[in-house]
Formats: C-alpha cells, structure tokens, sequence
C-alpha cells in the first residue's frame, strides 16, 4: 500500500495478549494512522502478570508495573485509550466470557478497524514457538468481530449498559510472513521504538532499535518503503455497504461502565 493510496480508519481498536504485543507487531501503523487523526483503543486481554521472572516478584506487582509501561507505551503512540482486560497470563483460553468482554468493548468504541494477530501461526520460524495466548487473544478477536458483535442476538443483554451491535469494517491481521497489505512506517518507526522502550521490566537495558528496524526493513523490502508492517487484511464490509453503515449513523462510540483503565 503506498502512501499515496494510504488508508486511515476513523477509529481502530488492537486487540493483543500482552503489553508490549502492540509495539512489536503493529505500533508503527498505529502512530500514523493516530497522527492523521484516527481514533485508537489497545485492549489487552491480559496484564502480562507472569511477564517479570525476578525472585519475590508476584503476579499483582508485576500486573501494576506491566499496566503502566503498557499506557505509557500507548501514549507515545497517540492511542486514545488502553483498556485491561485482566485475564492471567500464560493461562488464556478463547472462552465465551473472554468473547463477550471483546464484544462489550467492541460494541462501545465502535472500531472501523480492528488489529489482531494470527491464530493460525504456531511455529512462527525454526526458532520460537508462537505463545499460545497470542493464539488465544486471536481466535477470541475474531469470533468476537465476527460474527457476535454485529449480531444483536448474541449477548443480547449487554443491550442493557447502552450497548448497541456494532459491525466492523476491516480486520487488519499481523503478519509473520508475507501478508498482503503493507504500511509505510518510515515516519513513525522512531515513535514504535520509544513506545517499545517504554516496556524498561522487559528491555532490561537492552536497545531494540536494531532488531525493530532490521525486521520493519526486511518488511518493506521490494515495496519502495524503508520501514513497514505487514498484514493480512479482512474486508467484511464493502465500500458502498459502509457509507450506508455511516449514513444511518451506526459509528457513535459508546460509554461504558465495563471498560476497565
């Protein structure tokens, strides 16, 4: 995708496992789009409790240290609002109660995109093993955009807190490997490596600017662009079936007195 083409959503909402997910897979986009005024959600299906491995460290600590590195990584960024969903770590399962929180939080920010990762991907190279709450956070991403969220027959009752159904538009799903959609993050990969710096419990003084630039390289590589993420993109909902979507006034967020912050 070039720049001259270049889509900027009204609103997107990432969806992820872990603090820090964001800033190694999709920060960049994210900044470009929040600079060209997009609205940005994080959601974080957990607080990364089990991510500090110090002796004497406990899971309440580690959670308040993770939160706050995560909503200062959102910051840098731009990102409206970082939600904790506080599942625990290294125990997430795709259940129906992780699906109606996502559906809850869909269904209030109203996101014309929604970021995710890929269930699908268990050995991401010959090297690591795709943690299984990032296959987690995916599949419960995608069962909760489609088809629940839209559907006003699923968790009807959270018609109750003013939560109307909500479709979206597009998933952009980060990609390991290839992808088809490719964003230009030349003028934001600096803001990516701040707001991954800003993870201190998990850099532990170590500088990621190499590695996050040797990857985003390798991404735009043969696409005319320094530095890109890659995706795999969705489109559930075509052009003219949007506008209409826009026309009937369906795109207002909500509030929501589940929203955790």
């Amino acid at each position: 995708m070039s720049s001259k083409n270049f889509y900027i959503p009204e609103s997107a909402m990432v969806i992820v496992a872990h603090p820090d997910d964001i800033e190694f897979s999709c920060a960049g986009t994210l900044a470009r789009w929040a600079r060209a005024g997009c609205r940005i959600s994080c959601v974080l299906c957990t607080s990364g409790d089990a991510g500090i491995a110090k002796e004497g460290m406990t899971r309440a600590r580690a959670a308040e240290i993770r939160e706050a590195e995560q909503t200062a990584a959102a910051r840098v960024i731009g990102a409206s609002e970082v939600i904790f969903l506080r599942e625990p770590d290294g125990l997430l399962q795709p259940t129906l109660e992780l699906r109606k929180k996502l559906v809850r939080e869909i269904r209030r920010f109203r996101p014309e995109v929604v970021i995710c990762g890929d269930p699908t991907v268990v050995f991401a190279n010959s090297t690591y093993i795709n943690h299984p709450d990032h296959r987690a956070a995916a599949t419960a991403a995608l069962d909760a955009v489609f088809p629940a969220a839209g559907q006003p027959q699923v968790f009807e009752e959270l018609a109750e807190e003013g939560l109307k159904p909500h479709k979206v538009r597009k998933v952009y799903i980060s990609a390991w490997d290839g992808g088809d959609t490719f964003v230009n993050i030349e003028e934001t990969i600096d803001l990516k490596i701040e707001a991954l710096k800003q993870h201190k419990s998990q850099m532990e003084g170590w500088d990621p600017a190499e590695m996050i630039k040797n990857w985003a390289a390798e991404s735009g590589k043969g696409k005319e662009m320094a530095y890109a993420e890659s995706f795999r993109v969705i489109t559930l909902m075509s052009d003219d079936d949007w506008q209409k979507y826009l026309a009937n006034g369906q795109t207002t967020a909500q509030t929501s007195p589940a929203a955790a912050d």
